[in-house]
This record gives structure tokens, sequence and C-alpha cells, in this order.
């Protein structure tokens, strides 16, 4: 099984652990880690949502502009905009970026911050919304005659756009960890998206996803799963870093993306998860580290693989022997690990796989 592997992107450094410099929008940042990513080997990045932050789209455009192979995965919630316009929206980027666009579906799992938007529905009602929203995305990147449309939260009359994808549709990704989440994920997901659990309960969550799609008769998307690495030369020195990380996790003013309100109790499953592997132990498997989510209310992918390069690659391979075939790896320091994850990590991972595939063959 082939692997992708996607980075992150923002307008401006930092993270929990680092301090950000320079202003949000800062033009040659931005450039000069999408450049970094497609140097190293990424072949996505994310490009993250938040209700104070730049526009995931106006961002995807202007580093797709400094950069040639590089994918954009944006992420976009429902319901902020009438899916027709988010339909040609996406179409038009997709054209404009050469085909190099994907996005990331957020139902939100956040009362406080969907509500800064004005959402005021409830997590049910917003899966409900997700659901006619993508159906209706799909119909409008297809369709080539005007169709109409009447549901419980969309209406309009003869609609039909004029700019498709470049490749027909917009892959599609998608997350959460709830009942609700799987029902809505697997009717419109090419990619399901979970953050770093231990590998049991990524087996679970895996399963699940696998019995809503039976349940619904649809096939089994992709899978994802996030991290934030953290390498050393060796397992010591990487672990010592990891320390140093976790101690500087609460005295940086971080950026919102990175903040739960409530850290004791996160309202999205996804986080509650999370904290209830940290809260059985600091280690897990082969190099997993949930110290991180616990510092800070695992808002986001949150949790680390400490070690040498090879030893955090032979972990993502743990998980990819699960089936997991695409990695969302970002570091604490988000540039300077961007670059080494592409010195060592990256391949070590492809060649790997590659190796495996072609004994497969060999043997079939």
């Amino acid at each position: 099984m082939p692997v992708d592997f996607i980075g992150l992107i923002a307008t401006q450094d930092g993270s929990e652990s680092t301090p950000a410099t320079g202003p949000l929008v800062n033009r040659d940042y931005t450039a000069r880690i999408a450049r970094a990513h497609e140097d190293s080997g990424f072949d996505q990045v994310l490009i993250g949502y938040s209700s104070a932050y730049p526009d995931g789209a106006q961002v995807a455009a202007y580093a797709a502009a400094h950069t040639s192979s590089l994918k954009f995965l944006v992420a976009h919630r429902p319901g902020f905009v009438a899916p027709t316009l988010a339909a040609r929206t996406f179409a038009s980027l997709d054209h404009f970026t050469g085909g190099r666009t994907t996005l990331n579906i957020i139902t939100g799992g956040h009362d406080t911050e969907q509500r800064r938007d004005g959402d005021y529905l409830s997590k049910d009602d917003r899966y409900a919304r997700t659901d006619e929203y993508l159906t209706i995305l799909r119909r409008a990147w297809t369709s080539t005659a005007p169709f109409s449309h009447e549901g419980r939260f969309y209406k309009f009359d003869d609609f039909v756009s004029q700019v498709r994808p470049v490749d027909g549709t917009i892959p599609l990704y998608f997350s959460g960890s709830s009942p609700a989440a799987y029902r809505t994920g697997v009717k419109h997901a090419d990619v399901y998206m979970f953050w770093g659990e231990p590998l049991a309960q990524t087996a679970e969550q895996i399963a699940s996803v696998r019995a809503a799609a039976a349940a619904a008769g649809r096939p089994v998307p992709r899978f994802s799963v996030s991290f934030r690495p953290i390498l050393g030369a060796t397992d010591d020195l990487a672990w010592e870093r990891a320390h140093a990380i976790l101690g500087r996790i609460g005295s940086v003013t971080a950026p919102r993306f990175f903040r739960n309100r409530d850290k004791d109790n996160p309202a999205n499953v996804g986080s509650q998860r999370l904290l209830a592997a940290a809260a059985t132990q600091d280690r897990h498997d082969r190099a997993l580290w949930t110290a991180t989510a616990k510092a800070s209310g695992a808002a986001g992918n949150s949790t680390a693989l400490v070690g040498t390069p090879e030893t955090v690659a032979q972990a993502l391979l743990d998980y990819h022997e699960l089936g997991v075939t695409t990695f969302l790896i970002r570091g604490y320091d988000p540039l300077d690990d961007t670059i080494d994850y592409g010195r060592e990590l990256i391949p070590t991972v492809r060649t790997e796989i590659a190796r495996r595939d072609a004994a497969d063959l060999v043997t079939a």
C-alpha cells in the first residue's frame, strides 16, 4: 500500500511550545514553509481553519504560486457559506493550483468556536447539515444540467456551475470519532482521519468506520493518522528534547488553532479519546507519547512519536500494518522539523513500504 505524507502550513510561525514571531500574515514565511514541505517530500499540506485566522483558500492559492507539485488540503467548515458557492470556490482554486486542491471537512466539535462564526446548531444537527452540504457539493461538481434542491438546511433552484474540478471532483478528507461522525463520514469521505491514539484504539476506530461503511453499503475510505514526531540523533536525545518541549507547553501564548477552552473537559470526542489514553500512561506502544496531549488539552493532533528517525519510522509502519496509508505529521518547531522529517523519516518509511510491497509481489 503506498503512503502519503501531509504536513501543515500557516501564515505565521510558532506552536504550542514555540512563540510566534512576525505578523500574523507573513508572506515570506508562508512561501518558505510551503517550499520546505515540497522539498522535504511531503505530498500535501493541511491549512487549518479558525474563526480568527486567514482564509484557507486564499492561503492555498498564495502558497501554490510558490510551489509546483505540493497539494493543499484546505480545512473547510460546512454551514458558513452556501454549498453552491463553496463548489465554485474550490473548483476555481483547483484550476488555479493545477489540480492540487483537496478538502478537509470540519463539522465542528467546539460549540464556542462555532458560535464565533454564528453557528448555534447542536453537534448532531451539524453532522446532519454536513451530510446535506456534501451531497450538494458533490453534485455541483459533476452536474452539467441545472438542478434544484430543497432539504432541511438548504434550498435553491436551477443551479449549475460552469467551473468544475480539474479531475471531475475534489478528494474529501473527513474526521470525527462519534457515531454521528462515522455515519456521515463514510457516505462522503475518500480519506477518514484520526488523531494519534495507541495502536489498539486506532484499530478500534478503523473497525468502527469499516462497520459504518458496511452498514451504509459504501466503500471503505482510506485512513489517515496524525502525529507530532520529536526526533533526535539517539532515542535518549529525542526524549530529552521531548521533555524540553513539554516544559514549554502552557508557557507560550499559542494560536487558537492549538487551544481548547476547557482543556480538562473538551467537547469533541477526538480530544476526549486522546486524554483518556493519556490518563492511563504517558508512553504507549513503540514510541507514542501522550503527555503533550495532556498538557495542551488535546487541542488538535497533539500526541508525539519520540525517537530516532528509524524508531519513529518503525512506529509509523506499525500503523501502516493496521491499514493506515496517510500520515499527517507536524512538528513543535514547524519549519525546522519539516526539514528534519524530509532528511530521514519520510525516506525511511517510503523505502521500507516499497520493499515490503515488492516482497509481497514476489510471494503472491
